[in-house]
């Protein structure tokens, strides 16, 4: 249940009009009243409306992104055509980097809730559930288990490890293995392990955290690619597989020949800037309409699924 004014002014012990006056800082009010009325928005969560006054009940045409790096190429190009999207249906996108720091995502929830954004895409995931179900905005998932209540948009993440698996087992790879990133949230990427495991039940997992350096990364790839003599690698983003590549050019390591190499994301930029690698395509461009069409009619209040997968298909390079 969303806390009213009226809520806020009950636990107060105060009238509606003071809160109004909190809020706005209108008027004289001492510490004493301005701290209570402060304490029961906090326990109840309230969030005032700093565009309520001047809209009058019309929509903001605003849609809050909310995004854990913004500089990771694929994000980068989801978010492009989000914006595109958006802007077609007549909204404007406020972007918020989330920078995997839960503080940082709460603050962008609570400031795209104040300025009563028409809806919300997130595909962050520092927070817990019950901070996305305190929020009274539409909000839409990719690629994270928010909440029950909040509905996904996702590749076929299992079908995408699956399909790299049997493209390495398909070039006689005999000891593959899965470059990871840690994510410790409940989320459909993971689906990439099980999918690469169901073809490969005993190939090693390692997952590399996406705080590291480049240089802490190159470090923990070259010990992979040395301890374990891999014949064929599938990582879970392209940017990592092009580090892979290069760490392997380093050690004298033939890339296909010795070491197969399959990447994820299937970027438009990797497509024209490294079209030697190979790597499962996400469909972005769908990815994108999917999100705010389902968006659209959530905000319209239309009854709508909880899961929408779209497939995954093969870009071939050379590297495998």
């Amino acid at each position: 249940m969303v806390a009213k004014l009226t809520d806020v002014a009950k636990l107060a012990g105060v009238s509606p009009t003071t809160v109004s006056r909190v809020i706005n800082r209108k008027g004289y009010l001492s510490e004493k009243t301005i701290t209570k009325v402060q304490a029961a928005m906090k326990t109840l969560g309230y969030k005032p409306n700093n565009l309520a006054r001047s809209l009058q009940g019309k929509s903001a045409k605003l849609i809050g992104l909310i995004f854990p790096n913004i500089s990771h190429i694929f994000y980068s190009e989801l978010i492009e055509y989000l914006e595109i999207e958006l802007f077609k249906h007549g909204y404007k996108a406020i972007i918020c980097n989330s920078q995997n720091n839960p503080d940082k995502e709460r603050d962008y929830l609570e400031m795209l809730e104040a300025n009563q954004v028409d809806g919300i895409i997130s595909s962050s995931h520092n927070l817990g559930i019950d901070d996305y179900e305190k929020v009274s905005a539409p909000i839409i998932a990719f690629d994270r288990n928010l909440a029950p209540n909040i509905p996904i948009v996702s590749s076929d993440n299992f079908e995408g490890g699956r399909m790299a698996a049997k493209l390495l087992k398909k070039h006689g790879c005999q000891h593959p293995i899965m470059i990871a990133g840690k994510d410790n949230s409940n989320s459909p990427t993971g689906l990439r392990q099980l999918g690469f495991k169901s073809v490969f039940a005993q190939a090693p997992i390692f997952h590399l955290s996406g705080e590291l350096s480049i240089i802490r990364k190159e470090m923990e790839i070259k010990i992979i690619l040395q301890n374990e003599k891999p014949d064929g690698i599938f990582l879970s983003d392209d940017m990592t597989a092009i580090l892979t590549m290069k760490i392997a050019n380093q050690l004298n390591i033939t890339i296909p020949h010795e070491l197969k190499i399959i990447g994820y994301d299937g970027t438009h930029f990797v497509e024209n800037y490294y079209p030697y690698l190979t790597t499962i395509r996400q469909p972005i461009k769908d990815i994108a309409h999917l999100l705010v069409d389902v968006l659209l009619k959530k905000i319209d209040h239309q009854d709508i699924p909880k899961d929408y997968i779209l497939p995954v298909g093969l870009l071939s390079g050379e590297s495998v």
